[in-house]
């Protein structure tokens, strides 16, 4: 059996509609959902909604991520789901989740060049590396405080 990690950053567009209540019902609902299979599938992982869009970060074997990136896509909840990174890497950094949560923080994808008020992010001019590191600094910085 190959042993062989990978990991995957995708951002998507946020196709959810509804008051906030609604919206946090919706996202807990993604993460109980996807920690149930990630962890069948031996993938791990963080997510971040924030601004209309979602952030995500999966490690493990090739054909698990592949699997589940597959289900992300024709998820609903999603549109415009673009892949920034798919690596092979030496070790996961989020061994420790099925997937983590590092919140809703509107200045992190903010921080981001690129991002304007009327049209969001402009998923073309990030990287893999920019949002794997924003997602685990605030997975960092959650377990600091």
């Amino acid at each position: 059996m190959d042993k062989t990690l990978y990991r995957l950053v995708y951002l998507s567009r946020n196709n959810i509609t509804g008051n906030d209540s609604q919206l946090q019902e919706e996202i807990s609902g993604i993460l109980e959902v996807s920690r149930r299979h990630n962890h069948q599938a031996g993938v791990t992982g963080a997510l971040m909604f924030n601004t209309g869009c979602f952030a995500q970060v999966l490690e493990g074997a090739h054909d698990k991520i592949q699997d589940t990136f597959e289900r992300i896509q024709c998820d609903p909840r999603h549109c415009k789901v673009s892949v920034l990174a798919f690596d092979q890497i030496d070790e996961r950094f989020f061994s420790n989740w099925d997937m983590a949560y590092v919140g809703q923080n509107a200045q992190s994808i903010e921080q981001f060049a690129g991002f304007n008020e009327k049209s969001g992010l402009d998923f073309s001019i990030l990287d893999g590396e920019q949002v794997f590191r924003l997602l685990r600094t605030h997975l960092e910085e959650a377990e600091r405080a």
